[in-house]
């Protein structure tokens, strides 16, 4: 499909009106509709191979570009957004950490993320892990696999119950909430910890107790983590906290990896301080801390929370539609920095 060719810019008004077909820098494929619709409505650059790129690549890429449609592997730095003629980040994910923000905002660089789109598929796959590992399920499929399993035993891998615990909820926004309802649905009673907290109508809806952080950690059957990553959540989850959670209790992480300090984390399974964990993110990914792989009391999968087919589409079209708006001089619907539209 063409496009009207481009009207110049008014005086002062970088966002003003231009039909034109954006070019756009892709540093990883995405699902095929989102690929069809980048094919027709934008002149798209990738690599060759589907691969991550080096930021040598990303630099090299963006040449004559205007538009870095990134993912949350890509780190998106101020050199790479000092490059000639950028005008738009556009986020395949929620989280941003791995984006400079105020070197964006600097430059007044919009940043386009797509919340909403991937909290039910992360919320799933969170309450996944929560009952992997309280009944053990790695184990039991590590058994049936190696061909050691005997058959049925009144004591073999018994893991914990679910139904009448209590889940601590690290968080409480859209995944957070979500995984509530999940929790709610296998009778679990709720306790949350959020920077906000809600209202006392708003607890009665969502049927959840407030406690402050460490009263969380000591009270839980269950700890499941649903916040942002930031200077002032790294490592949030270190030897101390680890050290209140009940020694049955189980830790599920979906956020961030670098949330927990993985090694005290390693520390803590392997002295049986606490009773498991479910991880889908990781310190340094793809890296594990040492000894955590080799721990038969957690459950690891490859950051696989927004992992359906769906869930990825969706969020391909969420961050297409508004990098395709802001070219067009239109607000975007996810813009984590704002002041830089203006």
């Amino acid at each position: 499909m063409r496009l009207p060719p481009s009207r110049a810019p008014g005086p002062g008004n970088k966002f003003e009106t231009r039909m034109h077909v954006p070019k756009v820098f892709l540093t990883r494929r995405l699902p095929g509709s989102v690929m069809a619709r980048l094919a027709v409505e934008t002149d798209l650059a990738l690599l060759p191979e589907d691969r991550a790129p080096t930021k040598a690549e990303i630099l090299a890429g963006l040449s004559g570009r205007e538009v870095l449609f990134c993912n949350i592997t890509d780190r998106v730095d101020a050199e790479i957004l000092s490059s000639p003629g950028l005008r738009v980040v556009a986020n395949f994910g929620v989280g941003f950490n791995h984006i400079d923000v105020a070197a964006a905002s600097a430059r007044r660089i919009p940043v386009i993320n797509t919340p909403g789109a991937l909290t039910e598929a992360t919320a799933d796959l969170a309450f996944a892990l929560l009952l992997a590992t309280a009944r053990r399920l790695g184990e039991g499929e590590r058994l049936v696999r190696s061909g050691r399993w005997r058959g049925w035993e009144p004591l073999q891998l018994l893991g914990a119950d679910v139904s009448g615990t209590t889940l601590g909820l690290v968080g409480f926004g859209r995944i957070g909430r979500a995984m509530a309802d999940r929790a709610r649905a296998f009778g679990m009673r709720l306790v949350y910890w959020n920077r906000t907290r809600l209202s006392p109508a708003e607890e009665a809806a969502c049927d959840a107790r407030y406690l402050p952080r460490d009263e969380l950690l000591a009270n839980s059957d269950f700890v499941s983590l649903h916040i942002a990553y930031t200077s002032d959540t790294h490592h949030l989850i270190d030897a101390r906290a680890l050290s209140l959670m009940r020694p049955h209790a189980i830790l599920v992480n979906t956020a961030r990896g670098a949330v927990v300090d993985e090694a005290a984390l390693v520390i803590a399974l392997r002295e049986r301080r606490i009773g498991g964990a479910g991880l889908d993110v990781f310190e340094q990914e793809p890296l594990l801390a040492p000894g955590l792989a080799g721990l038969e009391n957690c459950v690891v999968v490859p950051h696989l929370g927004s992992a359906t087919s769906g869930t990825r589409a969706r969020m391909g079209h969420m961050a297409l539609d508004d990098l395709l708006a802001v070219c067009a001089g239109r607000k975007p619907k996810h813009c984590v920095n704002p002041a830089a539209l203006e």
